[in-house]
């Protein structure tokens, strides 16, 4: 019996480690986000249970990158290189959820503003939808804290803004 327990251990204490470093962060990143949840445009004006937002309107908006794509209030959004491009499913997956947060479709899809890339798409775990650009789950950063903000710009190197298209943008700032 406590080799069974040892062994269950072991294997819940591996398992937390692989999520902790999921997205790419040698920290893990607390449970919940330290800062406030990105302001995403929702019917009510608030994120949606706090894992994640919904986006009523995805824009461009001028940066120090140039040239990105945020939603209708102009929080950043975010690609992950771990991720597969036009695949079925986020590579971002417990604690990497709590510091990225995915940008939810609502009812419908959002509107596009100076957005040439194709918004779609796919499912997330819980059953919402989780937007695409141009192939890439797109997510924020809960670092930023307000309207133009990109401190996840180059986080661990696997995190990056988009431009009107949806090609990531690799420059760190």
């Amino acid at each position: 019996m406590m080799r069974t327990r040892s062994i269950s251990t072991t294997a819940l204490a591996a398992a937390v480690l692989v999520l902790t470093t999921a997205c790419g962060s040698s920290t893990p990143e607390p449970a919940s986000p330290a800062a406030p949840s990105p302001s995403a445009s929702t019917s009510a004006g608030t994120p949606a249970g706090g894992g994640g937002a919904e986006v009523a309107e995805l824009k461009t908006a001028t940066s120090s990158l140039g040239t990105i794509v945020t939603d209708g209030k102009g929080m950043t959004l975010y690609m992950f290189d771990k991720d597969t491009k036009g695949g079925a499913t986020s590579a971002c997956t417990g604690q990497c959820l709590a510091a990225w947060p995915p940008a939810l479709m609502g009812a419908a899809a959002p509107t596009a503003s100076g957005v040439t890339g194709t918004v779609a798409a796919i499912d997330t775990p819980d059953g919402k939808k989780q937007l695409t650009l141009g192939g890439w789950p797109l997510y924020y950063w809960a670092k930023d804290t307000k309207p133009g903000d990109v401190t996840g710009q180059a986080v661990k190197d696997v995190w990056w803004v988009l431009d009107a298209a949806g090609t990531p943008i690799k420059t760190k700032s």
